[in-house]
């Protein structure tokens, strides 16, 4: 990997000018010509006020033109928070001002959004037209802080955890160290810029120097045409191996979002697909543990530059590509303690030589005074070979306090009956689901995380016990 010494575009448009650095839709994009690009928007963003410092949100889903906007809005040094188009308007209402955030750009109709914001517009240029611009340089300073991402949000708001350049290329760095991603290699972008994952693509395409693929709007396995690396979630990749006579030129996948059945992986490896499983977090830029998938359930040891601590089985991490810290209200929050780890709120243990995590300890509920935790039975209820996909969720229950309730995909006929006779000696009684319901198409989410909360609130609508 090199040592990049200016942004990651122009060292390798200095250094592998008319080497392809993207593939849009089919259409190479060479390095050169990306750095042209990418100097014209920096431009035209500049000319309309954007400085060093100033915050700027992007929002938008998925295409070359929001690329594009990334990489010029980090050339301008602007502090960059990728949004999701989907956020309601009255959060965003209630959040942004505390990001101070003065510029928005989207390439497609706005959401919503505060009427102080500032909407940054790009000159139409046909790819190939582009022509070398005047920019006035910004230095390139990997310390800088570069990026706000948006944490879950699951206790309320959602905080901005910013990150470096060094911090994004050191969770680059650590990946590239145990999965193997050539210059001739090209990865799909295939989860969003507002999401750490995806920016992890990003930054991992930047740090190789090899090809970053964009298809929209196309079905996974044509999305996937001659790429040899995808970040995907478990059941994409069911949908992509079960898919009739799909042909491949996939090498490795990284997989996370979710649980991994070991079927899964057995098959893709039968295909020739080498799969990793990672485990990140937002404040840790993408990925911080990974390893090449096997029988185990653990996810590994730190990537370099990381390292794990357990107290009380909750997981703290070091780390190179740690956040700098929570932006609000134009200052950085701490996001460690004073001795710099950061206290994930994982559950994890160390078995086997490698960290396995149990679980959230926010998920953790209790049933008759018996504490579940939610992923140890969903661990057990994966490996039945009817289920791709399954959630356990409390129900409020007037004498047991909260029951669990199971959500599921699965193929085929399954029952409650069915399930539980299955499992009937790997389960402890009050672990049992007392319901079986099909996960809705609608809180499947896009393929990233699905959201407990909401899951818990359509179960408790539709689930009708028998008094």
């Amino acid at each position: 990997m090199a040592q990049l010494n200016n942004w990651p575009w122009r060292y390798w448009a200095e250094h592998r000018p008319q080497e392809t650095a993207l593939l849009v839709q089919q259409q190479p994009i060479s390095w050169l010509m990306l750095q042209q690009q990418v100097d014209a928007l920096a431009a035209d963003f500049q000319q309309q006020g954007v400085q060093p410092a100033c915050g700027v949100a992007l929002c938008s889903k998925n295409s070359y033109p929001l690329l594009l906007a990334y990489l010029a809005l980090l050339q301008c040094g602007a502090r960059l928070l990728p949004l999701n188009p989907g956020l309601p308007a009255a959060m965003l209402a209630r959040l942004l001002p505390d990001l101070n955030i003065a510029f928005v750009f989207s390439p497609d109709s706005l959401p919503t959004l505060p009427a102080e914001l500032t909407i940054l517009s790009s000159t139409e240029r046909d790819v190939g037209l582009w022509q070398p611009v005047p920019w006035q340089p910004v230095p390139w300073q990997p310390q800088r802080l570069a990026t706000l991402t948006l944490t879950s949000g699951s206790s309320g708001l959602p905080k901005a955890a910013a990150h470096s350049y060094a911090g994004h290329l050191a969770c680059a760095q650590g990946v590239l160290q145990r999965m193997d991603f050539q210059p001739s290699d090209s990865w799909l972008l295939s989860l969003p810029l507002f999401h750490v994952s995806g920016q992890g693509i990003v930054w991992r395409w930047l740090t190789a120097g090899a090809q970053l693929v964009l298809r929209e709007m196309q079905p996974l396995a044509d999305a996937l045409a001659g790429c040899t690396h995808a970040s995907l979630v478990p059941t994409q990749l069911w949908r992509l191996l079960s898919a009739p006579q799909t042909e491949h030129s996939l090498k490795e996948v990284l997989l996370g979002g979710a649980m991994i059945p070991v079927e899964l992986t057995r098959q893709a490896e039968a295909q020739g697909i080498r799969c990793w499983c990672g485990y990140g977090l937002t404040e840790l830029a993408s990925t911080v543990c990974a390893k090449r998938a096997d029988e185990l359930p653990g996810v590994g040891l730190p990537l370099h530059g990381g390292e794990i601590r357990l107290v009380e089985q909750e997981v703290w991490i070091r780390s190179d590509s740690l956040a700098l810290g929570y932006w609000y209200q134009g200052a950085l929050l701490p996001v460690t303690d004073a001795e710099g780890w950061f206290h994930t709120r994982d559950r994890g243990v160390m078995a086997q030589g490698e960290l396995r995590i149990i679980g959230r300890l926010d998920n953790q509920f209790f049933s008759g005074g018996e504490g579940i935790q939610p992923e140890e039975v969903e661990r057990v209820l994966l490996a039945h070979p009817q289920i791709s996909q399954v959630f356990i969720v409390p129900l409020d229950d007037p004498e047991f306090g909260q029951r669990p309730v199971a959500v599921a995909d699965w193929a085929g006929e399954l029952s409650l009956d069915l399930l539980l006779n299955w499992a009937q000696d790997q389960l402890a009684n009050f672990q049992r689901p007392i319901a079986l319901l099909a996960l809705p198409i609608e809180l499947k989410n896009g393929g990233i995380k699905i959201s407990r909360h909401r899951l818990q609130q359509w179960a408790a609508e539709q689930w009708q016990p028998t008094r």
